[in-house]
């Protein structure tokens, strides 16, 4: 999240009032992410998260906005997307960008979670991804393979010689991965693929909900359990894995939706990949950056050491 596009309280009261959400209180833009503009704004009805996309086209949209409105009615606690009184539109525009309105989510986010807090958000991506089986819309992981591909040949100029090799013999590991017969076995639904810690709500220690979406396609929910992985269970300092919180994560979601022998077996290979995809998408973010009035780019060399320790010290399922 971040700003990249100013909205004017008056624009954003328009809105507001359309939607039938109340009369705005206060406007304020949202620190942290590099994708899409994002404000909180209160009014006197409650409080919502105002979100003005990017780079997301119009047509791909409502494939994340309908996904939301889904898990939203299926009893998974995730933003609700508020459409047109008229319509029924969830999809609106503010500024000449395309833009929704959701619910903000109660409390905080935890980043420094405790086994518990990530046994929860096992618990909670597993019953999300059951949940999901029911959407019908179908748009792919836009940050997946192809991207990879793509996008590695762009970064390969900003990095030194050995970040070059590890690069181009990962991105070449997981291509031959993904042709596999074990890949093709693996289960596959709407994921979130982007749920680390700071996309997660607790208020006194309980889960609240997932948010921030806008990452979602159609993959395998073992990648989406590699990329929770990969943030809830290391430690940030080095990158290596925290036995006790996996073992955690690993045991609530399993308690809702239990692993097959597909993803048992491909399990370190994925964890490879997310860090390789987080790998690829930091560099391009810090060495490419858009223009904006609030952006901070992450560090890439963080997912840099988690490839290496997953390379070096492959996690297996239990």
């Amino acid at each position: 999240m971040a700003v990249f596009t100013e909205v004017s309280f008056d624009e954003a009261r328009e809105l507001l009032r359309h939607l039938r959400l109340g009369e705005l209180q206060e406007l304020r833009g949202i620190e942290g992410g590099i994708e899409n503009t994002n404000y909180f704004a209160t009014t006197d009805h409650g409080a919502y998260v105002l979100t003005l996309f990017e780079r997301l086209s119009a047509a791909q949209l409502p494939f994340y906005l309908y996904l939301m409105k889904h898990l939203a009615q299926a009893g998974i606690p995730v933003p609700d997307p508020h459409g047109d009184p008229a319509s029924g539109d969830l999809l609106q525009t503010v500024a000449g960008k395309p833009a929704a309105v959701v619910d903000r989510l109660r409390g905080r986010s935890e980043l420094a979670p405790s086994p518990a807090q990530c046994a929860a958000v096992g618990a909670m991506l597993a019953r999300m991804h059951l949940a999901g089986r029911g959407y019908e819309r179908s748009q792919p992981n836009l940050r997946g393979l192809a991207w990879w591909n793509e996008t590695v040949p762009v970064v390969l100029p900003h990095v030194d010689a050995a970040q070059a090799a590890l690069l181009r013999s990962e991105l070449a590991y997981q291509n031959h991965v993904a042709a596999s017969p074990a890949y093709a076995a693996l289960p596959r639904g709407p994921i979130h693929a982007d749920l680390f810690r700071d996309n997660a709500m607790f208020e006194d220690g309980v889960l609240t909900g997932f948010f921030d979406f806008y990452f979602a396609g159609v993959d395998t929910w073992l990648f989406d359990i590699a990329v929770c992985l990969n943030d809830w269970c290391v430690h940030l300092p080095d990158g290596s894995h925290d036995a006790g919180r996996t073992a955690a994560f690993l045991q609530g979601y399993a308690q809702e939706r239990a692993p097959t022998a597909a993803e048992r077996r491909l399990l370190p290979a994925l964890l490879r990949a997310g860090a390789l995809r987080f790998w690829i998408s930091r560099l391009w973010d810090y060495h490419l950056p858009r223009e904006a009035s609030i952006l901070k780019p992450h560090d890439p060399t963080h997912f840099e050491r988690v490839l290496r320790q997953r390379i070096t010290h492959p996690v297996h399922l239990p």
